[in-house]
């Protein structure tokens, strides 16, 4: 399943879905991929997938980004 995530920092948890959209909230910066990281792990955690079904498609430097769940 592909979902259009929009990225918020330094913010309280948050993670909402609105039919193919997800808005979450990441407390790593983004440096070194740690934000990015931190992004897959709550995305597996929260559709209870493993890490490695979680891909980032397009916007690896954007607060915008296209993700697939497998």
């Amino acid at each position: 399943m592909l979902y259009t995530v929009f990225v918020k920092f330094n913010s309280e948890e948050y993670l909402a879905i609105n039919g193919n959209e997800i808005e979450i909230s990441i407390k790593s910066a983004p440096r070194r991929g740690k934000a990015n990281a931190e992004l897959i792990r709550k995305l597996a955690r929260h559709f209870n997938v493993a890490p490695l079904n979680v891909r980032i498609l397009s916007g690896t430097t954007s607060r915008k980004k296209t993700v697939e769940i497998l």
